[in-house]
């Protein structure tokens, strides 16, 4: 049984590794090139980052050519049953032999069965990319699940933003595969939730009624306990436990941040400050800090354009109106630009790091800016790229905010970063010399109001919409424009 050419191929692939394994050991023609160098141990060094490298594609590819293994299999299995196999029977039989040739359970089988089919029938973009090696089987697999609630329009559309250099409104930023799976989910979702054809309102309302709280016993006395809320109370949560737990930290504590946070997270439920038993039978809400990125016409109440919650993603704008009424402590008063979605610039050089310029960065950079981190915002510390000292200046440009880990990398090794700009966090160069970008903020242009039309007025005469082709109205040029009152308001108000 078996193919002579399959065979053939994957000796090759294995000589291939063999010869690989070789160049860690230092025992062929590259180990010797690495070895007569000046420095050896960067050159075994740079050896071992390229075939890490080089593996990683290896991998897309692989993942794949298991992929249209699988599905070609499937659908070779359905022509050769009888028309009267009882198709469940037909799908447990296939599912069961690729279970049983790569060595699998029968769920992790019926997984992939029915990814490989997402991918190959209706993420065409998304399979190439993995055919290629530019993206990996897990940022694979975040799309099929991305896309699993769309219709076949909306998968497309989300497809085409991330993977077609050509689709109208291209994804900016880091390509999709120079970005960690996990990265890549969040920004997958984030267009998911702005661009779905249900509103979040809606979608928001349903996921509140399933709100609960789980407990599951693990090995060794211990047990998980988690929590399904809105997301402005889980993050307001977080954040607080987090807050304390830096507070805790000094030279002298042996616990990590991450057993502070639980620690907090226990002694604030056991203690006898329950807010219920002050007023039995009603929690009041909890008061957020959070930072939340709001479209000014979401704000007004004109659209339901959703708002950007800081290391969450989108929330629904009633939820960003609620945390403005009820003074969350850490909302911050800017306006996000009509015409390409940017924040509108709220900083200014000083000598000193003033806090505008802090919040700038937060919204600059939305999260750590190093390669992969997801620490948001609020949790970090701003830095100066180069230092005062040496001749830096104290612009956005020449300033980032890594979370703590990475702030002490910067400072404590090698590693180092790169310039940035008002719109783009810095990007970090290794200590091998290698330069990775930092992913920076996919911004999109907000939604006009459908009710009533975007117009603006001079000279107190009323000036027709703009047709298209002829731009956006010029708020700082024309004067008055769509709930200008409000806005006036909103940046005015003293609370």
């Amino acid at each position: 049984m078996g193919n002579a050419e399959v065979a053939n191929a994957y000796e090759d692939i294995f000589a291939a590794i063999d010869v690989l394994n070789s160049a860690l050991d230092g025992d062929d023609e590259s180990g010797s090139e690495a070895s007569s160098e000046a420095d050896p141990l960067h050159g075994m060094g740079d050896t071992c980052l390229d075939i890490l490298s080089g593996a990683a594609g290896v991998e897309a590819r692989v993942a794949g050519l298991k992929a249209r293994a699988a599905v070609k299999y499937s659908d070779t299995a359905q022509a050769l049953a009888s028309p009267d196999a009882p198709v469940r029977a037909q799908e447990m039989a296939v599912t069961a032999e690729v279970a049983c040739v790569l060595n699998i359970g029968d769920r992790a089988s019926g997984a992939l069965l029915n990814e490989s089919h997402m991918l190959t029938a209706a993420l065409p973009l998304t399979l190439s990319a993995l055919q290629s090696g530019t993206i990996s089987w897990q940022h694979a697999r975040a799309m099929v699940d991305e896309v699993a609630t769309l219709d076949p329009d909306g998968a497309a559309a989300l497809e085409a933003h991330f993977l077609d250099p050509d689709a109208p409104n291209p994804a900016g930023g880091c390509p999709a595969g120079e970005m960690p799976a996990s990265r890549f989910r969040h920004r997958a979702r984030t267009w998911r939730e702005r661009h779905h054809t249900e509103s979040i309102e809606k979608r928001h309302a349903k996921g509140v009624l399933d709100r609960r709280v789980e407990y599951a016993p693990d090995q060794d006395g211990m047990a998980w306990l988690s929590a399904y809320l809105p997301a402005d109370q889980a993050a307001a949560i977080w954040n607080r436990t987090t807050a304390v737990a830096r507070g805790l930290q000094g030279p002298d504590e042996p616990l990590t941040l991450t057993q502070l946070r639980a620690d907090v997270l226990a002694a604030a439920l056991l203690s006898s400050g329950n807010p219920a038993e002050h007023d039995p039978g009603q929690v009041p809400p909890p008061r957020a800090h959070v930072l939340v990125t709001v479209p000014v016409f979401s704000l007004l109440g004109a659209t339901e354009e959703p708002a950007m919650l800081d290391g969450y993603g989108p929330i629904p704008a009633s939820m960003a109106r609620d945390l403005v009424s009820n003074g969350a402590d850490s909302f911050y008063r800017v306006l996000v630009d009509p015409r390409d979605g940017a924040p509108l610039e709220i900083g200014r050089a000083n000598y000193r790091l003033t806090k505008a310029m802090r919040n700038w960065l937060r919204l600059r950079d939305g999260k750590c800016p190093f390669p992969g981190c997801s620490n948001h915002s609020l949790d970090n510390e701003a830095d100066h790229i180069l230092a005062w000292h040496k001749g830096g200046t104290t612009g956005v440009s020449n300033l980032g905010q890594p979370c703590p880990k990475h702030h002490r990398l910067r400072h404590t090794s090698a590693w180092r970063p790169t310039a940035a700009s008002k719109n783009e966090p810095p990007g970090w160069i290794s200590p091998t010399g290698r330069h990775y970008k930092s992913e920076h903020q996919d911004w999109e242009p907000p939604h006009w109001p459908k009710e009533p039309k975007p117009e603006a007025r001079r000279n107190g005469h009323w000036l027709p919409t703009p047709r298209e082709g002829c731009g956006d109205p010029d708020f700082v040029h024309i004067g008055l424009s769509l709930g200008e009152n409000g806005v006036e308001r909103f940046l005015h108000s003293t609370g």
